[in-house]
């Protein structure tokens, strides 16, 4: 990224602007298939969602900088600094993570998966802050070292297997779910807010001014997620955002098909406060989440290249929404947010019947959840299973079933055991065994 950015920001011709902007994507788009999987492994169930969130609120942070950069460079056009500096300013922050990222710990799954058991211990223990011989690490530690046993080897092609791991179901609803956020129509505001509040009869410095601002609302919004994610979880979010949105774009539609002659300043405010409204609900909803809930769903084996696929979902609907934006709206006029918003209901039902609760779970629990359904009735009652299962952790990290007492455990003690053909020993009825020690204490 920040050699692309130097190109980017030094480029005199139109070809040098087009390269350095693919290998800009190129290092973003790695950045983003990454880091969500990393910050999910090193999470624990209670924190894990605030932390991911935190990653949308930020990610809004940088929307809501870039807005006020461009307003504040754009008063020296024409010169080329207006554009240059914008785009060279992204530098600064990665310098800023380049100079932090070699001090973070590699992820315990991924070193229990490349045979680093110790390591893995040593670094699970520290994200407790306990010893690690303390019996929450090392229930922990078994559980992860059982999962990366039964999935050892995982490639890209084994994303699409139909197997009792549910890959394929699996990266399908990570697919999905990136998919969802881009088709609600987020970045109609984002890409063209400026653009919007001048087509409901804005100035031009107040257009830009507004999306600013705008800008600073989505961002100040996306700080409800990290405090309510882990409260309500992952699907009550979901379903309130979609609603949310849903029921946005509907009022955008109503008010800019009457945003005409003496009416077009009192509807046009309508519209400009729907945007902002829609941006809160989305925040809340959606920003974070398609972030945080593919890496929670997808197996240990495919978590990389299944988060890799998500990601190319986030990006290639990002490019079609942004590219029919413009014709939609020059053909259908304000039926574009009509569109959006029926796209936006039709999320809700797919979220409420496919889409489990994750919140309070390990990662490898939600292996167990997808491993107890079958066959394509599966996919229809992946949620109920998900709701019906007790939590190993609780609401404060605290263990409340230890690995060992649970069906996961000694049904892969089983396995392991029938692969092997060593024979477990068996237990001893304690009513006989204390009748033979009678017998031996009499004699």
């Amino acid at each position: 990224m920040v050699l692309g950015a130097t190109l980017q920001c030094s480029s005199f011709s139109l070809g040098q602007l087009i390269a350095s902007r693919l290998i800009t994507g190129f290092g973003n788009g790695m950045n983003t298939s990454t880091v969500p999987t990393w910050q999910s492994e090193t999470s624990k169930s209670h924190r894990r969602g605030q932390m991911v969130m935190i990653e949308g609120s930020l990610i809004v942070f940088g929307v809501m900088l870039s807005y006020w950069i461009d307003l504040g460079f754009s008063f020296l056009e024409p010169s080329s600094v207006a554009w240059r500096f914008p785009i060279a300013f992204q530098i600064v922050l990665c310098l800023f993570i380049l100079s932090f990222i070699m001090g973070l710990p590699e992820s315990p799954r991924w070193l229990v998966l490349k045979g680093h058991d110790d390591e893995a211990l040593t670094v699970l223990a520290a994200l407790s802050d306990l010893p690690e011989d303390d019996a929450k690490v090392q229930s922990e530690f078994k559980a992860v070292k059982d999962v990366a046993f039964e999935m050892s080897k995982g490639g890209f092609s084994d994303c699409f297997k139909l197997n009792s791991n549910r890959n394929l179901h699996r990266t399908v609803l990570a697919y999905v779910n990136q998919m969802f956020q881009q088709i609600s129509g987020i970045n109609i505001i984002t890409y063209y807010a400026a653009t919007i509040f001048g087509r409901i009869g804005l100035s031009g410095f107040m257009s830009r001014l507004l999306a600013a601002c705008n800008g600073t609302e989505y961002w100040v919004a996306s700080w409800i997620a990290i405090f309510t994610i882990e409260k309500f979880g992952r699907r009550q979010l979901m379903l309130f955002g979609a609603a949310g949105q849903a029921a946005s774009m509907a009022i955008l539609a109503a008010a800019t098909a009457n945003a005409v002659g003496d009416q077009k300043t009192m509807y046009g405010i309508v519209a400009a406060v729907f945007l902002f409204v829609f941006n809160s609900f989305f925040a809340v909803g959606w920003l974070g989440m398609t972030w945080l809930y593919p890496a929670e769903i997808t197996p240990l084996n495919i978590r990389a290249p299944a988060n890799a696929i998500s990601t190319t979902a986030n990006w290639i609907f990002n490019f079609m929404v942004v590219m029919v934006t413009p014709p939609a709206f020059s053909a259908i006029g304000y039926n574009t947010y009509t569109v959006f918003a029926c796209i936006n209901a039709f999320m809700v039902p797919c979220v409420y019947f496919f889409y489990p609760e994750t919140a309070y779970r390990s990662l490898e629990e939600m292996d167990e959840i997808f491993q107890d359904v079958k066959g394509i009735k599966g996919a229809f009652s992946v949620v109920k299973v998900a709701a019906d299962k007790p939590h190993r952790f609780g609401k404060n990290g605290e263990l409340l079933i230890n690995y060992e007492d649970t069906e996961a455990y000694q049904r892969r003690r089983s396995s392991v055991t029938a692969q092997s053909g060593v024979r477990e020993p068996e237990k001893i009825d304690d009513g006989v065994q204390h009748e033979e020690e009678k017998s031996v204490g009499s004699k």
